[in-house]
């Protein structure tokens, strides 16, 4: 007897699973592929590869790939894009992935599905043409994007501040608006479903946390490193390595003159300017395996000022068995205790001193990278993560 039917609709390849955008989709993914014959619809930016080369094979039984048009990523150019948003009164990649509605209506077209995943506010509005082939509709919330752009709007200053505050204000509209009408709501956190239901009063929402597939810690000796990783430029990443880089940094440096801040993930171009000359300043460029990468430092550092859902970089810092220090927004949605799994400091000095602390304190490193460990293995895994949805 084959199996029933589901579509999985998502505005970023999940593979190959370098970020943490891609490992919560390929999460959600590989749930819905043990339970379902899978049906893919995924967009592809221009020069990338092909998504269905880069999907398991044996997980989908169709897939459409639909190209998103080139754009540049200058700062110029996204200025631009960001003002003709603010122009026309919306927010954020809501118009990058518009327009495909014929393309994905011809694809579902005499085609029934037991259940139909939507990955990301952005292609929340496809609803209404995946409604009408699917018994139940479900929309994932990587973030509660009107409270990601509050924040980035409390982080910046001048125009930046002021198209967040209006990109805040949008996307809660379309929160509110299409958040009631899908079956049901996930979101990565407690605090984020308790958010969207305050939003949207009439939407059934669940939560899902963000989590990792379970890997071996690894066995690789410290260094004398400080290490932050992320897409460096995604929004709230920049604002946390301009904030690290001109309040934390310097007297870190001054203090420990061996000491070496790694910045570990792709995009590296987004914050050379934040950085300028600094000798002591590493780029890893795009890495493979992130977790092996964070196990080489002796502390982690997640200095967030703004950001929404949960951090998949303190998760990954939890798997390779170090000592964090975050603030608490970078923090948030997650079982972080102060002193038994992490430092959490806000305030530049309070943030420096505890670098310095765990710096001095090698039982204490120790002890934190136990105990996050420990949780990660306990609640923050795939199999952790599956036993709590029933899709």
């Amino acid at each position: 007897m084959s199996r029933r039917r589901a579509l999985f609709l998502v505005p970023e390849a999940p593979y190959p699973a370098h970020s943490g955008g891609s490992m919560r989709s390929a999460c959600l993914f590989e749930y819905l592929a043990e339970r379902y014959e899978m049906d893919v619809i995924a967009f592809r930016e221009s020069g990338s590869p092909d998504p269905a080369t880069q999907f398991p094979t044996r997980f989908f039984a169709d897939i459409l790939v639909l190209d998103l048009p080139r754009h540049r990523k200058d700062p110029v150019s996204r200025a631009a894009r960001n003002a003709g948003r603010v122009a026309r009164g919306i927010p954020p990649l809501v118009d990058r992935f518009r327009g495909f509605g014929n393309a994905i209506t011809g694809f579902v077209a005499g085609r029934h599905y037991a259940v139909a995943v939507v990955e990301h506010l952005w292609c929340g509005p496809y609803l209404e043409v995946i409604a009408p082939v699917s018994e139940k509709t479900v929309l994932d919330l990587h973030n509660i994007e009107s409270v990601l752009h509050e924040r980035c709007a409390a982080d910046e200053t001048g125009p930046a501040a002021f198209a967040h505050h209006l990109f805040a204000q949008w996307a809660r509209e379309l929160e509110a608006c299409w958040l009631p009408r899908y079956n049901l709501v996930l979101t990565a956190s407690i605090e984020d479903e308790k958010i969207a239901g305050a939003i949207a009063p009439g939407a059934r929402i669940a939560v899902f946390p963000n989590a990792i597939p379970l890997v071996l810690r690894p066995s690789i000796a410290e260094r004398d490193v400080v290490a932050f990783s992320g897409n460096l430029e995604y929004h709230p990443n920049v604002g946390a390595v301009r904030y690290f880089h001109r309040e934390i940094w310097p007297a870190l440096r001054e203090k420990w003159p061996a000491l070496v801040w790694r910045l570990i993930g792709k995009n590296e171009s987004a914050v050379r300017n934040e950085i300028g000359v600094d000798d002591r300043i590493e780029f890893s460029g795009p890495v493979v395996d992130a977790i092996e990468e964070l196990a080489g430092a002796k502390v982690v550092v997640v200095p967030l000022l703004a950001g929404s859902g949960t951090r998949f970089k303190l998760l990954e810092a939890w798997a390779a068995g170090r000592a964090v220090v975050s603030t608490a927004m970078g923090a948030e949605g997650l079982p972080a205790r102060h002193g038994e799994n992490v430092l959490i400091a806000d305030g530049a000095v309070a943030f420096g001193d505890s670098v310095s602390r765990l710096l001095t304190d090698a039982g204490l490193r120790a002890r934190l990278g136990e105990t996050g460990r420990a949780l990660f293995e306990s609640e923050f895994t795939w199999d952790s993560a599956w036993r709590q949805i029933d899709l």
